[in-house]
């Protein structure tokens, strides 16, 4: 059950740190990208993928509220920790750093793909007005 689920979370996280580092540089794939985040802020996407963003939230509290938990069992019994409680301890905090950097990531995603929309709208008036004013000169 565990495996399946980091590699989900591993995978959406690569594909986040693809898409960041494909708007993060001036090639022909971040016009693609640009493209396709457009698409996905159209219509219905937005509602998805804040539905989605609040159900990871929802998740990503519930598995800090078990790994307090633990935490806090271990502390009581004296703070030594059975093997199963290390396992278990273990594993909720790397699902909660994969959930956080998910979250993190899609933040920076929308920063990114909104400051290159910006910078593709300023430069297209830029030229706008050199052409203008070449022509008035």
């Amino acid at each position: 059950m565990f495996v399946e689920m980091f590699q989900l979370l591993f995978t959406v996280v690569l594909i986040e740190a693809g898409l960041i580092l494909a708007l993060g540089f001036g090639t022909p794939v971040r016009r693609v990208v640009v493209k396709l985040i457009d698409l996905l802020k159209q219509g219905r996407g937005p509602l998805v993928l804040k539905t989605v963003a609040a159900t990871i939230i929802i998740l990503f509290g519930s598995v800090m509220y078990s790994t307090i938990q633990i935490n806090t069992r271990v502390s009581e019994s004296g703070g030594v920790a059975n093997s199963t409680d290390q396992v278990m301890f273990a594993n909720r905090l790397l699902e909660a750093f994969l959930m956080g950097t998910i979250l993190f990531m899609a933040m920076v995603i929308d920063r990114m793909h909104y400051y290159t929309r910006e910078l593709q709208i300023i430069r297209r008036n830029l030229e706008i007005a050199v052409k203008k004013s070449k022509t008035d000169a």
